[in-house]
């Protein structure tokens, strides 16, 4: 019996490891969302300055959206925006942004002005409360909406091309088909 107490601490440095190990094999960019498979919260945003209409919860239901969280002062926005503004030049999806943290709304505009504005919509979310609904973690981030409006999909991070013909693409085209 004595020999099994010092078994113990064998098996709980065992258990640990293997824990740590599992953990280091995940993709850091894969962030498990509570809202997959849920409708998308309710909102209704401002519209951005001389951008027309304002973006709500309403506008993402009746056929398979993106919505892109950015900001102007998010470097990784500025390396995915061209495969946005590309998407958006195909017209395969509309695509709607929440400027999200921009104190003044007409920074959000200049940035659009400079880098191209692939938006079919935008909401201004200065406060953060649209993004924490949708536990938004850091910009830029990704949704796949179905035309239910219920949120499909999160990427984290910049869309690339890789994530756009192998992830994105092809899961608008699926949630596209017929049940």
């Amino acid at each position: 019996m004595k020999k099994l107490i010092y078994l113990v601490p064998v098996i709980v440095l065992a258990v640990i490891a293997s824990m740590f190990m599992v953990g280091l094999g995940r993709d850091p960019k894969i962030v498990p969302s509570v809202l997959i498979d849920r409708p998308v919260p309710e909102f209704a945003l401002e519209a951005l300055p001389d951008r027309g209409r304002p973006l709500s919860s309403t506008d993402l239901k009746g056929e398979v959206t993106l919505v892109n969280i950015f900001g102007s002062w998010c470097v990784a926005c500025i390396a995915e925006h061209p495969v946005l503004v590309a998407i958006g030049k195909t017209g395969e999806v509309p695509i709607h942004g929440i400027a999200w943290r921009e104190k003044d709304p007409r920074d959000a505009m200049r940035w659009l002005g400079r880098h191209g504005d692939p938006y079919d919509l935008v909401g201004h979310d200065a406060d953060s409360r649209v993004a924490i609904d949708f536990g938004v973690t850091g910009a830029p981030e990704t949704f796949v909406v179905d035309a239910g409006g219920v949120i499909r999909y999160k990427h984290i991070g910049p869309v690339t091309p890789e994530v756009w013909e192998n992830t994105l693409k092809p899961l608008i085209a699926q949630l596209r088909k017929p049940s």
